[in-house]
C-alpha cells in the first residue's frame, strides 16, 4: 500500500510538469513519424516501413519515459524528502517501487499513444488475442526492467541533471539494434553488438508476436535479459539507497 501511495505521489508530480510530460509523450511519436516519412522510403525492410519500425518506436518511447524516473529519484535524494519518509518509517524499497510503478503507468500511456498513431498511419498487426497478450506482457516486463534500472541510475547520480545524462544509454540502445534498420545493413564490426544486446531480442519478439510470425527462441532470450536487468538493478538500487541514506 505504501508503494501505491508513493506511486500516486509520483504521478501527481508528473502531472504538474506538463512540459516534461508532453515531451515524453510526443517525442517518440515525432521520431516514429520522422523515420516513417523521411527515411522509410529509402530503407528496404521487406515490408512497409511503419510495420517494421513500430516495435522499436515503442521501446524508444519506454526509454524516454524511464529517463524521467531517474530524474525524479535524483530529485528526491537531493531535496530532503527522503529524510521525511524515513521519519515515517518508510524504507527504500517502497520509495523506489513507487517511482517504478509510476514509471510503468506513464510508459504504458505513452506506448499506447505510439501504437495508436502507428495504427492511424498504416500499421496493421496480425496478432491474435494470445499473441497480443504475450506482446503486451513482454513490453510490460521490459518497461519494468528499465524503470528499475532508471531508479538505480537516479540513485547513482548526485544531481537531477546528471541523472538525465546517465539515462542517455537507454535512449541510445534502440539505434544499434534491429529497431530501425535490419542488422545486416549495418557495418560488419557492429553486427556482434547489435545481435546480442538486450533490446534486439525484445524488438524481434514484439515484431514476431504482433505480425503473427515465428519468434523462435527470441522471447525467452528477451525475458532472460529483462529478468537479469531487473534483478541487477534492484540489487544495485538497494545498495545505493543504503549508502546514500546513512
Amino acid at each position: 500500500m505504501t508503494a501505491l501511495a508513493l506511486a500516486g505521489r509520483s504521478l501527481r508530480i508528473s502531472s504538474r510538469r506538463p512540459d516534461a510530460l508532453i515531451a515524453a509523450l510526443m517525442l517518440p511519436v515525432m521520431l516514429m513519424l520522422i523515420f516513417v516519412y523521411f527515411f522509410g522510403g529509402a530503407i528496404d525492410t521487406g515490408t512497409t516501413y511503419v510495420t517494421y519500425v513500430v516495435p522499436g518506436a515503442m521501446l524508444l518511447c519506454a526509454g524516454f519515459g524511464a529517463a524521467s524516473t531517474a530524474v525524479s529519484v535524483a530529485e528526491d535524494m537531493t531535496n530532503g524528502v527522503i529524510d521525511r519518509f524515513r521519519s515515517l518509517d518508510i524504507g527504500g524499497i517502497p520509495v523506489l517501487a513507487g517511482h517504478v510503478a509510476a514509471s510503468v503507468v506513464r510508459n504504458l500511456i505513452s506506448t499506447t499513444l505510439v501504437l495508436a498513431v502507428a495504427l492511424a498511419i498504416g500499421f496493421r498487426p496480425q496478432a491474435g488475442p494470445a499473441a497480443f497478450l504475450a506482446a503486451a506482457g513482454l513490453l510490460l516486463t521490459y518497461i519494468t526492467a528499465i524503470s528499475w534500472l532508471a531508479a538505480a541510475l537516479g540513485l547513482l547520480a548526485r544531481t537531477p541533471e546528471a541523472a538525465g545524462g546517465f539515462t542517455f544509454l537507454m535512449m541510445f540502445l534502440p539505434y544499434p539494434s534491429s529497431a530501425f534498420v535490419p542488422i545486416e545493413t549495418m557495418p560488419g564490426w557492429l553486427h556482434g553488438f547489435a545481435d546480442h544486446q538486450p533490446l534486439t531480442p525484445v524488438i524481434e519478439s514484439l515484431r514476431a508476436l504482433l505480425l503473427a510470425q515465428p519468434a523462435g527462441n527470441a522471447p525467452w532470450v528477451a525475458l532472460t535479459w529483462c529478468a537479469g536487468i531487473t534483478a541487477a538493478a534492484m540489487a544495485l538500487a538497494a545498495v545505493l539507497f543504503r549508502s546514500r541514506t546513512r
